[in-house]
C-alpha cells in the first residue's frame, strides 16, 4: 500500500482525529483538545494514504525512562493491514530507552501482546468518569 508517515503536527485535520477516535469506539474530544494533546506529546505519528489520514498515535514521555502511549487508531477500512503495528513501531523506535505503558481498548490486548506489552498487576487509574470506565471494562 502506498502510504506516507509524518511525525509532525502541522497540517493535521484535527476534526478527522476526533471523528476517527469516535468511529473506533475510543475516547474523543473536541478537535482543539486533540490538537493540544498531540502538540504536547513527545512523539506523534500520522499515516496518510493518498493524502487522507488513515491512522495515528502519540506518546508522552520524560525522554529518559518512562513513556505512555495514547490515541493509537486506524480507520476501520484500513485495519488488519499492519498499520497499527507500524504506528507502534515508530513510537517505540523514537523512545528506545523508555518503559512504556498504555491503555488497551478491552479486546485489543492481544494486538499489544504481539508487540511485547504485558498486562500489569499493579496498574491503577483515577478517571474523571469512573462509572463509565468501569462500564467499558477498563477498571474493576
Amino acid at each position: 500500500m502506498d502510504m506516507e508517515i509524518k511525525f509532525e503536527c502541522s497540517d493535521v485535520d484535527w476534526q478527522t482525529v476526533s471523528d476517527t477516535l469516535k468511529l473506533v469506539g475510543m475516547a474523543f474530544y473536541e478537535p482543539d483538545l486533540h490538537k493540544k494533546a498531540f502538540e504536547n506529546s513527545q512523539v506523534t505519528v500520522f499515516i496518510y494514504h493518498k493524502n487522507r489520514m488513515i491512522g495515528f498515535g502519540r506518546a508522552i514521555s520524560d525522554g529518559a525512562y518512562q513513556a505512555a502511549v495514547y490515541d493509537v487508531a486506524v480507520i476501520p477500512e484500513f485495519q488488519k493491514m499492519g498499520l497499527g503495528k507500524t504506528i507502534m513501531e515508530n513510537i517505540m523506535s523514537r523512545l528506545p530507552s523508555c518503559n512504556m505503558i498504555l491503555y488497551a481498548t478491552p479486546g485489543k490486548e492481544v494486538f499489544y501482546e504481539k508487540l511485547d506489552f504485558r498486562k500489569m498487576k499493579t496498574g491503577m487509574a483515577r478517571f474523571n468518569n469512573p462509572e463509565k470506565m468501569k462500564e467499558k471494562g477498563f477498571t474493576e
